[in-house]
């Protein structure tokens, strides 16, 4: 079994994990296991959404998709999330792909254990704008480079148009932008609740 695993808090889930995942899962792969963090020890500066709100988002996103599958196992481990702990609770037998962003792979070297990292997996790296691939090719000369439209979207980006009250329908899943209107995530009150007002005029 060839897998591909694309970590990610997916709050929420956007276009770019989506096609990122598919063009890895043409490269080569079984399927794509796209696992939804639970406590990550790198993001601890801000809150996250409710996990089974960021779960239901993967859910609709990747439903009927063949070759993407949602993988719980990180939001039921206790503590902090270290990409190491999820690796090894594979078989040994099985061929693992690490898929990560451009920016974060020129990171990798500051990774909780990060060498058994890269010994355990090979990494799959998703160009993204304002990361050259040489920082990439420095901190991990044996990657694996997508050939993809580089998609400059983010969920940082997505939060803040949805708390500004812009619109961002289709830079989402079908399906998640009513998720997130129908239960009120990033919205804030001074926004004026455009997602909110797009539902209804639909």
């Amino acid at each position: 079994m060839r897998t591909g695993i694309l970590g990610g808090t997916f709050d929420p889930i956007h276009l770019a994990h989506l096609h990122a995942a598919e063009t890895a899962l043409f490269a080569g792969l079984d399927r794509i296991l796209f696992v939804p963090t639970g406590d990550p020890w790198q993001k601890d500066h801000r809150d996250l959404s409710p996990v089974e709100h960021r779960i239901a988002m993967v859910e609709i996103a990747i439903s009927g998709v063949p070759g993407f599958e949602i993988d719980l196992r990180e939001t039921k481990r206790e503590g902090p999330t270290y990409t190491i702990d999820t690796l090894l609770s594979f078989p040994e037998s099985e061929e693992l792909s690490l898929v990560l962003g451009a920016d974060a792979a020129a990171g990798i070297r500051t990774w909780h254990r990060w060498q058994e990292v890269v010994d355990r997996s090979r990494v799959v790296v998703v160009p993204r704008p304002g990361t050259p691939a040489s920082a990439v090719t420095e901190a991990l000369p044996g990657a694996m480079r997508l050939e993809m439209a580089a998609l400059d979207i983010s969920s940082t980006m997505i939060r803040a148009m949805a708390g500004e009250g812009r619109p961002f329908r289709f830079l989402v899943p079908e399906g998640v932008i009513d998720y997130i209107a129908a239960n009120n995530l990033y919205a804030k009150p001074e926004s004026g609740d455009m997602v909110e007002q797009i539902i209804r005029e639909e």
